[in-house]
């Protein structure tokens, strides 16, 4: 717990030693300098000048007793609330600054992503900010992060269209199910992850047990290519759910003759 919170901290713009500094302050006070380094295991040597930075940051404030200087922390309850004022304020005037001058030509580009949790956040930010349409296509795994966020969005209006792999556990959306994730586990190497929202980004991945591998764009191209990708899996969806068993006797379990892209036959043929 200690180590998120000064790893926490650190996101706020502290460096490692004044988070520990911070924290120490926190932990007991009033403190000199001397004691906040031994506290907090800071060099001596250093202490003073991560006490000055904390002090320009208005982290902690100097008492003065008997000529000693000790000093105190600002609560942290007043410390997040000033960060995130001056964040939002930050984020407010650099949104409005950005939109001029405007940009002669939009650039498209891919952009890798490397690591679940990266992939995940990116997929939630999308679906936040979504105002139409979310067409997703996943597992279990990530459907069951993602659920409730879909729901939201479902609230607000914003239409959904899941396509999933293996058994429902979860509502949110209009649900397909998917019926041969097994097969296709196999030949994907993993759960595959496509996410588009609005018709005007996408995101597409690979979740395997050894690796991530995934990229979002805004670039027509790719997003039209998940698109259609999707829409694709719905379409099969509503012809399996009500010819399945037509489907199976023609093209045999799991659909493998039709599968067979590189032949045009059916069970009668061969």
């Amino acid at each position: 717990m200690v180590v998120n919170i000064k790893e926490e901290l650190k996101q706020t713009g502290l460096s490692d030693y004044e988070a520990r500094a911070y924290m120490a302050l926190l932990e007991e006070n009033p403190l000199t300098a001397y004691e906040t380094a031994g506290l907090a295991g800071i060099p001596t040597s250093k202490i003073y000048g991560v006490i000055k930075k904390l002090e320009e940051k208005e982290l902690v404030l100097e008492l003065t007793e008997k000529n000693k200087k000790r000093y105190i922390p600002q609560e942290p309850e007043e410390y997040i609330s000033s960060y995130r004022f001056r964040m939002e304020k930050t984020l407010s005037s650099l949104s409005e600054e950005l939109k001029t001058p405007p940009r002669k030509k939009t650039v498209s580009y891919v952009w890798n992503l490397s690591n679940r949790p990266a992939l995940l956040e990116r997929a939630e930010k999308m679906i936040s900010r979504s105002r139409k349409n979310i067409l997703i296509s996943l597992w279990a795994e990530e459907f069951s992060l993602l659920a409730p966020l879909i729901r939201k969005k479902e609230a607000e209006g914003v239409q959904a269209a899941v396509v999933h792999f293996g058994s429902v556990t979860e509502q949110s959306g209009r649900i397909f199910e998917h019926p041969i994730k097994d097969t296709l586990y196999e030949e994907k190497g993993g759960r595959g992850f496509t996410l588009v929202c609005d018709g005007s980004e996408a995101l597409s991945g690979t979740f395997s047990p050894s690796s991530t591998e995934g990229a979002w764009s805004r670039g027509k191209g790719f997003v039209t290519l998940a698109e259609d990708y999707i829409k694709h899996d719905i379409y099969i969806m509503k012809i399996v759910r009500r010819f399945d068993s037509p489907l199976v006797e023609t093209f045999g379990e799991g659909y493998s003759l039709l599968r067979d892209i590189y032949t045009d036959e059916d069970k009668g043929e061969k």
